[in-house]
């Protein structure tokens, strides 16, 4: 069956740092919904997390990059060019300019557990599937949660996205998928200094083409 346009995973966060379990769960994506790739969305700040402890822009795209090597992963901090700050917008937004593509938000159980703290998080539902992976210690929170509750009656299995030919919203798949324990907070305890070996220079974001140099994208 011939699909309707490109298949693109969206993972958003932080990446304070990148770290293997995005890679882990971007692949496992890829395979169960057949994507033909995904897209990191390094955010310029998270509304939900606080900004002590966040590490340049600069070094949280180096450790997407270095994570994503090899792998049909694109890393991007389209936000910073979007101008937006809320995951909503920042979906409308992709959606306008890229209209021609298929999206689904990919995300953890421990982010469905807050979902419904999330702008407008009705409106990301309908505006794309949403497939959700496991979290160590999430998963009961997760589904107790009132957005879960409010999406149950949308429920969908990831062979039914993968071998549709075009996707509706609001629809909500779980992701068979082993977590990997490792967390970026682990990460950052253990080593509190990783940021600062993380300075490179002509970094590109592989959607938009731009530069990316001190927290600000630059275009040449």
């Amino acid at each position: 069956m011939k699909r309707d346009g490109p298949r693109t995973g969206l993972l958003g966060g932080s990446f304070n740092p990148a770290h293997r379990g995005h890679r882990a769960i971007s692949l496992a994506a890829i395979a169960e919904l057949g994507l033909d790739e995904v897209w990191w969305l390094v955010s310029p700040g998270n509304p939900l997390k606080p900004a002590a402890g966040m590490a340049p822009l600069e070094a949280r795209f180096t450790s997407a990059l270095e994570q994503a090597r090899r792998a049909p992963i694109r890393v991007t901090a389209i936000e910073r060019e979007l101008g937006t700050r809320y995951t909503a917008d920042t979906l409308r937004a992709l959606r306008r300019r890229f209209p021609a593509r298929q999206f689904v938000w990919l995300m953890g159980a421990d982010n469905l557990a807050q979902f419904d703290q999330w702008r407008d998080w009705r409106g990301i539902a309908r505006s794309m599937p949403i497939a959700v992976f496991a979290r160590p210690g999430y998963y009961r929170q997760a589904t107790a949660s009132h957005a879960a509750a409010w999406l149950r009656r949308f429920s969908a299995t990831a062979s039914s996205l993968k071998h549709s030919r075009r996707w509706s919203a609001p629809a909500l798949a779980y992701l068979d998928h082993d977590p990997d324990p490792i967390s970026a907070t682990a990460i950052r305890r253990a080593d509190p200094d990783w940021a600062s070996r993380l300075s490179g220079t002509g970094l590109r974001d592989a959607v938009t083409h731009a530069l990316i140099c001190d927290g600000e994208t630059t275009r040449r």
